[in-house]
């Protein structure tokens, strides 16, 4: 369920807004398993800014968690004392600890789906005229099933409401609770004195349609992963340091500046430093997307993260662990992911002034019908009636119901969605900026003019027998060439293909692999033919944008690598907007400015370098070939690699944003014609949740049409 339902929904004010841009590098972090809207946002880090041993605290709802700058040696125990006190249950994170699953909420909702069935059948007697002791003995067993499981299974709600309570609040979980114990405790009443109508099925049903709304919202973050936590999981946790002639391993936050350190080949640079050896060959393409391999010479700059394509080298270090490039990008995307996790849905919104609301309604109910007719009984029973008509059910349906057809509409379709406010902040987008290498384009073998035909069929034979993407590009070009026969074939992963033809060895691959020299090249038995490397467009790409621009959207295309390369696709793809020989961080502020310019941004990327504005951006998508770190950045991934995913993406999330505003209006319309009825008297409990679960119904086929969207 999207809407507030948590301690801090409704009190929660703008000072914690004011003291949660405070800066500072986080140091502790705090699970925070009940909170659920920004709401608790506001009130968890108003709370925690406030403090005078804390410099700055930010949660993150989609991880539940709160990462807070201080002391590294501060005791969390006052933090998490101080966050008790109002209403909200907090942990240290401790070995990598998560929020458990999704709290027993599904199997409440069994229990309460089958125990509100069961009083139905028993209601169904009752209505068909069942009398006297026959029908006390229906109420009976009615209250047995029903007591046991509404107390039970409407603890979730309970709890929160609770918490708001005893911190002086209200939430939406408040009137939900009120209603499923008024109508328990009336029908329980009713049940001891023999009178006609027990409302054990109202407090059922509406605590099954509340919990509904509640599962799909927890399914919705399930898939939900932190980019700054994947980004911290490429730093090595040790390195070795070179101590004269002695080579000792220790951890990676004990390296200093000057220290020197030992890399082997294919190790990732854990600290900025200088290369001390004559040269290397490096990765550079994870933070800056350059897409070929670079040389560097002695002194030259290795920064944290890239990747030794040749080793052992030595570097000396510039930096200490915790100022590394690496670090800064981390907090950074930390600092991103905070900041984005406090956009507030539609329903959480709605859900801001309905609990006063809903409240006032019902007491005032109370208030005139004892006022008018004297009889407090009767005029409980017309209160609870409007408390359970205007139950948030249809409220609680409207988000979750359309997200999670949409969601299932896109992934059989080949699309996760992995952020439950992906879809809306997907709608309202007016700008996508694509990464260039990776994303738009990709690179392809191309066989020199000299390598000939009979060479050429070996080529085709390996490339096809291969599994690399690298090496099957070169397919293509050579379709008009008959594949000879190969025996022995042996592939390694990075390196190339091996095999046999006519009793000669025959290779694709790095020349260093094959004993010939640098870069990819093709052997057949003594000869060797270097093969070049050209970026081309991939495939859809052209269309795609073409799509996207015909939809309104205006498209950006930014780059690490540089400027010609960077004008040579944007010509092929006719994007007027380029940026090139960007940074990790210069793109995350290219997308910063455009959203001070009052652009809502879409970021496609699949590179390390691209996780900074992946986060930065208003909703993010990252191709199924994307790294785990940035895929796990993105709002949506995409599971195959086609680009025309895109188009459908955002078409169904403007879909899925209509009807979750239909589902608002009749809502609306119901609260329209069921508050009055309810007000005036004509709305027993039992007709109240009958009308109740008649909209929450309305909601969800409604929410069915998203499937028909094209």
């Amino acid at each position: 369920m999207t809407m507030a339902s948590c301690p801090g929904c409704v009190a929660a004010g703008p000072m914690a807004r004011a003291t949660a841009d405070r800066g500072g590098i986080p140091t502790h972090e705090l699970i925070l398993p009940t909170i659920h809207c920004s709401a608790c946002i506001r009130a968890v880090e108003g709370v925690l800014n406030s403090r005078p041993d804390i410099a700055s605290a930010r949660v993150n709802l989609s991880r539940k968690r709160v990462a807070i700058s201080a002391a590294p040696d501060a005791d969390p125990a006052p933090w998490v004392t101080a966050l008790a006190a109002i209403g909200f249950e907090a942990h240290e994170v401790r070995n990598a600890q998560t929020p458990s699953g999704d709290d027993g909420l599904t199997l409440r909702l069994g229990i309460a789906g089958f125990a509100m069935m069961n009083v139905m059948l028993l209601s169904v007697a009752v209505w068909s005229g069942a009398t006297d002791s026959t029908r006390d003995f229906l109420h009976w067993i009615a209250a047995t099933i029903a007591l046991p499981a509404a107390l039970f299974c409407a603890q979730p709600f309970f709890t929160s409401a609770w918490g708001a309570l005893r911190t002086a609040r209200l939430n939406m979980d408040v009137p939900i609770s009120l209603a499923i114990l008024l109508a328990c405790g009336l029908s329980l009443y009713e049940t001891m004195v023999g009178g006609e109508h027990a409302y054990f099925d109202a407090a059922l049903s509406l605590t099954f349609f509340l919990l509904g709304g509640r599962v799909l919202e927890t399914r919705m973050r399930r898939a939900a992963r932190s980019a700054a936590a994947d980004l911290a999981a490429l730093e090595p946790n040790r390195v070795t340091r070179l101590t004269g002639d002695t080579r000792v391993s220790l951890p990676v936050d004990e390296v200093k500046i000057g220290d020197t350190l030992w890399l082997a080949a294919g190790s990732r640079v854990p600290v900025d430093g200088v290369l001390l050896d004559l040269s290397a060959q490096v990765d550079r393409s994870a933070l800056s997307g350059e897409s070929d391999p670079i040389s560097v010479a002695e002194g030259d700059t290795l920064t944290a993260g890239e990747v030794m394509l040749s080793g052992p080298v030595t570097l000396r270090t510039t930096v200490d662990a915790s100022g590394s490039t690496l670090r800064r990008l981390i907090q950074l995307a930390s600092v991103a992911e905070g900041a984005r996790s406090r956009y507030t849905s539609l329903a959480t919104r709605a859900a801001g002034v309905y609990a006063p609301l809903v409240h006032g309604l019902s007491f005032a109910a109370f208030l005139g019908w004892s006022f008018a007719t004297g009889d407090i009984y009767h005029a409980l029973t017309i209160a609870i009636a409007t408390l359970i008509i205007t139950c948030p059910c249809a409220l609680g349906l409207a988000v979750p119901a359309v997200s999670t057809v949409a969601t299932g509409r896109l992934f059989r379709a080949g699309v996760l969605v992995k952020s439950e406010t992906a879809l809306e902040r997907l709608a309202e987008i007016d700008t996508v900026v694509f990464d260039k290498t990776g994303t738009l384009s990709d690179s392809a073998l191309v066989p020199g003019a000299e390598i000939p035909e009979e060479a050429r069929a070996v080529l085709k034979a390996l490339a096809g027998a291969s599994n690399h993407p690298l090496s099957r590009s070169v397919l293509p070009g050579l379709a008009d060439v008959a594949a000879v026969d190969l025996t022995a074939i042996r592939e390694e992963r990075g390196a190339g293909i091996k095999a046999v033809w006519a009793g000669k060895p025959v290779a694709l691959g790095d020349g260093a692999w094959i004993g010939q020299g640098q870069g990819t090249v093709l052997r057949v038995g003594a000869q060797v033919w270097p093969m070049a490397r050209r970026e081309r467009a991939v495939p859809e790409a052209g269309e795609t944008l073409r799509k996207l621009r015909a939809m309104g959207l205006g498209v950006h295309m930014l780059t690490g690598d540089s400027q010609a390369n960077a004008d040579r696709m944007a010509a092929t793809l006719g994007v007027d907007h380029v940026h090139a020989s960007v940074s990790p961080e210069m793109k995350q502020n290219l997308i910063h400015e455009l959203q001070a310019e009052g652009r809502k941004v879409l970021m496609v990327g699949d590179g390390l370098n691209d996780t900074l504005a992946l986060t930065q951006a208003w909703a993010s998508i990252a191709p199924g070939t994307a790294l785990e770190a940035s895929q796990n950045a993105a709002d949506v991934v995409l599971l195959g690699q086609q680009l025309s995913g895109i188009v459908m993406v955002v078409q169904i999330a403007r879909s899925a944003r209509a009807r979750i505003l239909e589902n608002f209006a009749l809502a609306a319309l119901y609260n329209m014609i069921a508050i009055p009825l309810a007000l005036a008297g004509f709305a027993t409990p039992l007709m109240a949740a009958l009308a109740m679960s008649t909209s929450s119904i309305t909601v969800t086929l409604n929410a069915l049409r998203t499937r028909a969207t094209p």
